[in-house]
């Protein structure tokens, strides 16, 4: 990564990181006097003026009406960020009471260790935390049972080698029989048994396709009974949200249109989702800034992501969603500090 920000000439720097730390706080204009006092630099306001001028040119920094103080721009929050991942700091975390509230919290379903952790991360910073809970794809298949409860219902009951258990009624194109299903299910459990069901579906249609005599023509049911158990258990992922009404304060989110797509995204989570998938792919943090979610619901906000998993594989994401003028240095510190402790704390377990 190439650290830009580190190229800026020094009293430039300065007077960003200046800028940044009183917008971040007031979330106003800052004026060029204010600047020279705060900077301890002992610049006149004139110079100040030429250096915000020279930052304007370069992008960084803009005047949101004429004669106003100036604001970062979101390439400026870009390169700051930038250098605060090639050298990081520590804000104060009590490290020890997150990871017993996660513990504690581990001994619960995944939904709630899912809450728990998304709680956590805005209590901690004021704005939305958001946790991925881990689906069951990556757990082992250990059992399938098929009950007809009536013509054209079937229910299906998956039990994997992490005590999960999914139930989920089907509805098939045809009925069948008790006895059908018993052997639909005798047959997966001989052969599947072992397998994650991550790849459960590749694993599925060649085994049947082996087997095809073996099942006297009903191919095409016993995949379709086989994947409804699959998705079943894919469709078990999903997102805890937490502290969205700590947004409805922030000036720059609090127009009403805004808020209420910012809502929606949260209510709806498709976005999110997309969002924190990104993340997922991401080595290390991964910070979005405005515009470079991609999210038109999310354009004035700032996220801050991180991957946890199990035994070094990634099973989930966790984040923190504020305005563009949050501190980023404490929400980097948390978030990192929240999913270290929660992939412990899962692998733990």
């Amino acid at each position: 990564m190439t650290d830009a920000w580190s190229e800026l000439p020094e009293r430039a720097q300065t007077l960003l990181r200046v800028l940044i730390d009183r917008y971040t706080d007031e979330g106003v204009p800052v004026g060029s006097r204010a600047l020279a006092r705060m900077s301890d630099l002992n610049l006149s306001p004139a110079t100040v003026r030429n250096v915000m001028a020279d930052l304007e040119d370069l992008g960084l920094v803009r005047a949101p009406h004429t004669s106003s103080g100036r604001v970062p721009t979101e390439l400026a929050y870009r390169l700051f960020v930038d250098s605060l991942l090639v050298s990081p700091s520590r804000a104060p975390v009590d490290a020890r009471r997150l990871k017993r509230i996660l513990r504690e919290a581990a001994e619960n379903d995944p939904q709630h260790l899912a809450d728990t952790a998304s709680t956590l991360l805005s209590s901690l910073t004021r704005f939305a935390g958001v946790v991925t809970i881990p689906s069951r794809v990556r757990a082992l298949f250990r059992q399938i049972d098929f009950v007809s409860l009536s013509p054209g219902r079937v229910l299906m009951v998956l039990v994997t080698d992490d005590g999960g258990v999914q139930n989920r009624i089907l509805h098939p194109e045809k009925p069948y029989s008790q006895a059908e299903l018993t052997r639909f299910a005798n047959f997966l459990n001989e052969r599947l048994d072992g397998q994650s069901i991550q790849a459960l579906r590749e694993t599925l249609v060649d085994e049947l396709k082996r087997t095809r005599k073996e099942l006297e023509g009903n191919l095409n049911e016993a995949i379709v009974l086989a994947e409804a158990a699959v998705e079943a258990v894919e469709e078990d992922a999903g997102v805890a949200v937490a502290g969205q009404t700590n947004l409805m304060g922030i000036d720059e989110l609090g127009d009403i249109e805004r808020m209420r797509r910012l809502f929606n995204a949260f209510a709806e989570k498709r976005e999110l989702v997309s969002l924190l998938d990104q993340c997922e792919r991401a080595q290390g943090v991964k910070i979005f800034i405005g515009h470079e979610s991609g999210s038109p619901s999310f354009d004035e906000c700032g996220v801050v992501g991180a991957s946890y998993g199990v035994d070094g594989e990634v099973v989930g994401v966790l984040g923190v969603i504020g305005p563009k003028r949050m501190p980023y240095e404490q929400v980097i510190s948390i978030v990192e500090v929240t999913s270290r402790l929660l992939s412990n704390t899962l692998s733990r377990q």
